[in-house]
């Protein structure tokens, strides 16, 4: 368990510069279409400070798929369910998502897991198929 927890975290750290660099570029994006951002010095700390830890959990959740002895279908199923935790949480904090909106931001997030997991799965299905008929 040890090496798992270790793993996550330098995942973490390898990825957290990420929300950040997102965020001021998505702030940046916004100021230059509206020419008006409003950002006060907290908001830009919570963005920043939020956006990190968004990245960081982010990124080291993907090590639950090296823990071999769960199930993949599960492995996938917490990691969404960090994932949406994880993502849901940051934008209600900053206020980037209004609570009338959640329902429409939990459609789309678990479609949108459910379609990449999809597209991942059947791809490397392809392969293994592939691979197993060139070895017979």
């Amino acid at each position: 368990m040890k090496k798992y927890i270790r793993e996550f975290i330098k995942r973490g750290l390898m990825f957290a510069w990420g929300g950040p660099a997102v965020t001021a570029i998505v702030w940046y994006i916004v100021w230059k279409s509206t020419g008006d951002v409003n950002l006060s010095v907290p908001d830009v700390v919570m963005g920043i400070l939020s956006t990190t830890f968004l990245a960081f959990i982010a990124a080291g959740v993907s090590v639950i798929h090296q823990m071999e002895f769960l199930p993949k279908s599960f492995a996938a199923l917490i990691q969404g369910s960090v994932l949406l935790a994880d993502y849901l949480g940051v934008y209600l904090l900053n206020g980037w998502l209004p609570l009338n909106r959640v329902w429409i931001f939990v459609v789309i997030f678990v479609g949108m897991f459910v379609t990449i997991w999809g597209i991942v799965y059947l791809s490397v299905r392809a392969k293994v198929n592939k691979l197993n008929n060139a070895l017979k």
